[in-house]
């Protein structure tokens, strides 16, 4: 932004500017691009929360400047670090004649070192009285104007660097982002899980429902997908005896892109030896309760969702989490008993009854998830554990002792969607194998997100799979409700974007 003007200049005319005087600077031996490195003894946010430890010192800092306001011999200007920012006092007596003209000469977006001492102006502020100051980077680019700044989200997600410069609450966000990771290995890591990693390039991409990137490896001369889950490769390492693993990487489904989905995304999944999915209930809501309660200082946090005119809602974490069979909430939102739906033929009628979509291969248990998707996801607005899947949408999870048309699985949903998805994984791979071929059939059918099989993954069960419960995490959905975000492209600093032109 221009010193002192009221109007903007064209941006080309300014970034002509720019380029000349680094030109300048440049003729002058003065290239601010030769300079390696510069010593940082503070940051703005500690300058400014202990000012009585920091008044009358010498500090330096480093960052951005973001305004200036020249005023003859003396000049006020704003410089903003990872931190914060903080007001700089640069006078002419000061600094010297030569320094304050090449002052002057800077740009709001350069990059400046700066030295002086810490005192508060007349009006209270913390400041900086500039004793050096030097240019370390020339911005070449102009910053978005001052008082309205990037506020075109396609421009933001895809030029994140200009957002995290002049939104600090952007680069809020992915601080608390990366905090949140930070404890999450931190809560495992207290519970003897090992981290690892595994494939990112597989064979055959299994463990979820979806459908694949694929590529082909030069090298091997064979088509090859980018991982769709952390699955298959984890209960591998359970057979081999690491009792206790996760793993926080990206994976990637090739769909549509919404609120919601983004093709790659970040996912936690673990596995634990000699447990089954209650004690996975367990876990993920003592980790979910305790990485909030780090991260915001409560369990209690105020969550918008996807209306910001709306009055937020508060979602409770403290409390324990509400659990229910898919089939009593179905019951409780849509009216409809599947205890009293007999067969697949009485399960479509009723479908088309209350329209309910479903294709020709969907079976009696597909129904009960269409019905569950239809009437109860967005119901769902407190965190509540659905337990009980059908087995015909479950192709990796033990059979419910008692009733074997469902499994021992369940999601986690909060605000209306899916959070966590968990199960009492199955290890009889001789059940395993027939539910791949039963996903084969599937695929053949025309329903491109089934399984295949798995040989690898079948030989290794072969071996012996203790009982194990596991579950996958959305960490970008978590992320999502932690910092009130309505977007999962507010919680990625690259999302997916359409390529331009």
């Amino acid at each position: 932004m221009a010193d002192n003007n009221t109007q903007m200049p064209d941006v080309n005319e300014q970034i002509r500017n720019r380029m000349e005087k680094l030109a300048g600077l440049q003729a002058e031996g003065k290239d601010p691009f030769v300079i390696t490195s510069f010593d940082v003894s503070a940051h703005t946010k500690d300058i400014k929360e202990d000012f009585e430890g920091f008044e009358g010192k010498e500090v330096s800092v480093a960052g951005r400047m973001m305004s200036r306001r020249v005023m003859g011999k003396a000049s006020f200007a704003n410089v903003a670090d990872l931190s914060g920012n903080i007001q700089l006092y640069v006078a002419r007596d000061e600094i010297g004649e030569e320094e304050y003209k090449a002052f002057k000469k800077f740009d709001i977006g350069d990059i400046v070192g700066v030295k002086g001492t810490v005192f508060k102006t007349k009006t209270g502020e913390t400041s900086i009285h500039v004793t050096e100051i030097t240019l370390l980077t020339k911005s070449l680019q102009v910053l978005p104007e001052k008082f309205h700044g990037l506020k075109d989200t396609d421009q933001r997600y895809r030029q994140r660097y200009v957002d995290l410069i002049v939104n600090p609450e952007v680069r809020d966000t992915f601080i608390k982002r990366s905090k949140i990771l930070a404890e999450i290995r931190s809560f495992l890591n207290d519970r003897d899980f090992l981290e690892v990693e595994t494939p990112l390039l597989v064979e055959n991409a299994g463990g979820a429902s979806a459908r694949p990137f694929q590529t082909h490896y030069n090298a091997l001369d064979t088509d090859i997908n980018l991982r769709i889950s952390l699955e298959l490769y984890l209960k591998r390492l359970i057979v081999g005896g690491m009792e206790r693993v996760y793993e926080i990487g990206r994976v990637f489904r090739n769909e549509g892109v919404d609120t919601r989905h983004n093709p790659e995304f970040t996912l936690l999944e673990l596995y634990q030896a000699y447990t089954d999915y209650n004690g996975m209930m367990e876990l993920t809501e003592s980790l979910i309760r305790e990485v909030c309660k780090r991260v915001n200082g409560t369990a209690r946090v105020q969550y918008s969702g996807t209306d910001e005119t709306a009055e937020p809602i508060e979602l409770d974490f403290e409390s324990p989490f509400k659990r229910i069979t898919m089939m009593d909430a179905v019951k409780e939102y849509s009216g409809v008993d599947f205890n009293e739906i007999p067969d697949t033929e009485t399960a479509k009628r009723i479908a088309k009854e209350k329209g309910v979509e479903f294709e020709d291969r969907h079976e009696r248990g597909d129904i009960l998830s269409l019905f569950f998707e239809e009437f109860c996801e967005e119901k769902l607005v407190q965190p509540t554990f659905v337990i009980d899947h059908p087995i015909e949408i479950s192709p990796l999870t033990k059979k419910k002792p008692g009733a074997p048309e469902l499994t021992e699985r369940f999601e986690l949903f909060v605000a209306g969607r899916e959070l966590a998805n968990a199960y009492s994984e199955l290890n009889d791979p001789i059940d395993q194998r027939e539910r791949f071929e039963a996903q084969e059939k599937l695929k053949a059918a025309g329903d491109d997100e089934a399984q295949s099989i798995d040989e690898d993954f079948l030989n290794a069960l072969a071996y012996g799979m203790p009982p194990t419960g596991g579950v996958g995490i959305g960490i970008d959905r978590l992320v999502m409700l932690l910092t009130d975000e309505s977007s999962i492209r507010d919680v990625l600093l690259f999302p997916t974007m359409k390529p331009l032109g």
